[in-house]
């Protein structure tokens, strides 16, 4: 546990340096926090004859009891933006896990880590909690201020109870981290088997593409984000978690990253 902890320590000193990477840290899940508070914003003084239309007949099982036709659809597209939760630890860890391998190969630091005592299994743990550790605080520091947010600019708490429902804290506390690690993951092997960083993350950029599908699907009304979705992606997360990090282990040859990657 103690080379684990310093590998992390390690990681976040030359990784941080990268005013990219914390850029993209801080403002990645402060603007996902903005565009749903924006729209709370905006929507609490419409009327519910400009809203009437907008509500999918399929959506209004949502609200709940005592909700007026304009808090029904602020909890309806509130709910739609719930996926947001979702992007921000699918995003943030790319850029880190990018330069996690690759940057360390072309600063040339990756040589003397590699030539420890540290096993393989080790140094992708450690790898894993520095990039998705981050990534998952962005997450839960976001809700906190979405619900701060919310909590201010909705006055009926039913409204909150609404918004704030069980399948919102499955989304940020249990899929969150599972999407960080599924991230990171993806990018180390990528990360390991290319020579720029800003090709990793170009490449590790697919890994969006499946939760961007199911984030259009459910705007398009064919989806509807709920307790049951959100378990069955989160029992299907652990388990191609767990194959990734497999695969990432074994792909992870540190021989031929040390004699033959440019």
């Amino acid at each position: 546990m103690h080379k684990i902890l310093t590998i992390m320590r390690k990681e976040w000193a030359d990784v941080f340096r990268n005013r990219l990477v914390l850029f993209t840290v801080l403002f990645i899940p402060l603007v996902f926090t903005a565009i749903p508070v924006g729209l709370l914003l905006i929507t609490r003084g419409a009327a519910s004859t400009e809203v009437a239309a907008e509500i999918p007949e399929q959506a209004r099982r949502l609200c709940g009891e005592g909700l007026t036709l304009v808090e029904c659809f602020q909890v309806y597209v509130l709910n739609q933006f719930t996926m947001l939760f979702m992007f921000t630890p699918l995003i943030v860890p790319v850029n880190i896990a990018a330069y996690s391998i690759v940057g360390e190969k072309t600063t040339r630091t990756l040589e003397p880590l590699l030539a420890t005592p540290i096993t393989t299994l080790e140094l992708l743990v450690a790898k894993n909690l520095a990039a998705a550790a981050p990534a998952t605080f962005g997450t839960w520091i976001s809700m906190i201020l979405y619900a701060i947010g919310a909590r201010r600019l909705v006055g009926n708490p039913n409204v909150i109870a609404a918004m704030f429902k069980p399948v919102f804290w499955l989304v940020v506390f249990f899929v969150a981290p599972l999407l960080s690690i599924l991230s990171v993951n993806f990018t180390l092997m990528v990360s390991s088997r290319v020579n720029e960083p800003h090709v990793a993350e170009q490449l590790s950029a697919v890994v969006i593409l499946p939760l961007l599908l199911l984030f259009f699907g459910q705007v398009a009304g064919l989806v509807l984000l709920n307790r049951k979705l959100i378990l069955l992606l989160a029992a299907a997360l652990v388990v191609v978690d767990a194959l990734l990090f497999a695969l990432a282990v074994r792909l992870f040859q540190r021989e031929t990253i040390l004699t033959r990657w440019r």
